[in-house]
Parts: C-alpha cells; sequence; structure tokens
C-alpha cells in the first residue's frame, strides 16, 4: 500500500478518462514546482494540454466530478467549484444561431467560400475570451436539416454561398 500511495493519490481512479488523469497530473506538477493553478484557457500549455482550460471546465462541472475527483482538485490544486456569478449564462438557441452565423461569417470573409472540412474549428474572439465553433459540422448538420430552417436562417447562409 506504501508504494501505491507513493505513486499518488489517484493511482487506480475508476471510470476517470486518461485525458483527466493527464491534465491532473501535469497541472499538479506544475503547482508542485511552484507555480501557479491555471484559471482561465490559454493561461498554460503544456505538453499540447491547455491546462487553465482543464481547470476551469473542472470547476464550471464539479457537480458531476466524483466526490474522489473534487478532494484531489481541491487538496492538490486549490480548486474550488466556479461560484454563480462565475457560470456561463445557458445560450439560447437563437444565441447558438448568432454565434454559429457569426462564426461561418469570419470564415467566409477570410476564405472567400463557405466549404470548411467537416472537423473544421473556427475560433471568435468575444469579450477578450477565445470561443471555438465548430462550423464543419454546424454547416454538415444545417445542410441535412435544411428543409427545417426558417427562410430567414436559409437566407443568411445563401447570402454566404451555402452549398445545399
Amino acid at each position: 500500500m506504501a508504494a501505491l500511495e507513493a505513486i499518488g493519490p489517484g493511482w487506480c481512479p475508476l471510470g476517470w478518462t486518461v485525458a483527466w488523469q493527464r491534465c491532473f497530473t501535469l497541472t499538479r506538477t506544475h503547482v508542485q514546482a511552484g507555480g501557479p493553478c491555471p484559471r482561465a484557457a490559454g493561461e498554460l500549455v503544456v505538453q499540447g494540454e491547455d491546462l487553465g482550460a482543464w481547470a476551469a471546465a473542472q470547476r464550471q462541472g464539479w457537480d458531476k466530478l466524483s466526490p474522489a475527483q473534487q478532494w484531489l482538485l481541491g487538496s492538490a490544486l486549490g480548486l474550488e467549484p466556479a461560484g454563480p456569478a462565475e457560470r456561463p449564462a445557458k445560450l439560447t438557441a437563437n444565441g447558438k444561431w448568432a454565434l454559429n452565423l457569426r462564426a461561418a461569417r469570419q470564415y467566409h470573409a477570410r476564405e472567400g467560400h463557405l466549404r470548411p472540412a467537416r472537423k473544421h474549428i473556427e475560433r471568435l474572439d468575444i469579450d477578450a475570451e477565445a470561443v471555438d465553433i465548430r462550423l464543419g459540422t454546424f454547416l454538415d448538420n444545417t445542410r441535412r436539416r435544411a428543409d427545417k430552417l426558417t427562410p430567414e436562417r436559409r437566407a443568411e447562409l445563401g447570402q454566404l454561398g451555402m452549398r445545399w
């Protein structure tokens, strides 16, 4: 048991993804080396992992974590659940449409067409914060559900040269 404890308190997590364990370990190593725990996306990237975005996601999704994960995040990293004022407002369907349309317009203005790859992610700067929009997926799904779109929404995408 002593050998397992030497490995760390999360040596045998049941149901924890490898990605979660990796980000926790990288963040804990950074904090143990004297660095501050990252709080926002882009604040600390280690080995290709955005540890700031990961830490922020843990705080936002605190209630979905197991008690052991909550304990580890609190004791090893000093993280706590996000307060009500820190939780992002839920987007309405119209709000999501507006964000996706903004991403489509940005892509069209830069590329001159509206034919991104299915996995293309368009980054928007909103209130000094980067937001990733899965533009390729949005356009592909919209194409498949074209018969359910309002004429206004269809026209908005049509102005950008949407292939139906």
